[in-house]
């Protein structure tokens, strides 16, 4: 079913937007800077430069997985897991609730919104009906 092409817009934006902070996100850590080791030190982590590397490319891997159309769907579900262990790690270390914890839900939303929005095959396969 065609969609408006302000859907299609509202879509487009919307995954634009996920796909940037995922880029921002991803290349942070491949430097890393030292505010990556650090955090990842104060949720748990060894903060290796070698992890925070690991999750850059993990992170810029999704994204590149989710901004290109014939694996979009693909990246979407291992950027839900990534944003799950996020989330995950946030709640074992007591993080403020909005701001921290819930942020890869936020993410997690605009992600499959933006697909949903944008992919007419994965509409049909999830309609929303009346």
């Amino acid at each position: 079913m065609p969609v408006s092409r302000t859907v299609l817009w509202t879509g487009r934006i919307l995954s634009g937007l996920v796909i940037a902070f995922l880029l921002m996100d991803g290349g942070i850590k491949l430097v890393p800077i030292k505010e990556v080791t650090e955090t990842l030190q104060q949720l748990g982590y060894s903060g290796s430069i070698a992890q925070a590397r690991g999750l850059g490319v993990l992170t810029l891997l999704c994204a590149v997985l989710y901004a290109w159309p014939r694996t979009s769907v693909l990246g979407a579900i291992l950027l839900t897991g990534l944003l799950g262990g996020a989330m995950a790690t946030h709640l074992r270390v007591d993080s403020p609730l909005f701001t921290h914890l819930l942020f890869g839900l936020y993410i997690g939303l605009m992600a499959w919104g933006g697909l949903y929005l944008r992919d007419p095959a994965l509409r049909a396969m999830m309609p929303i009906r009346n």
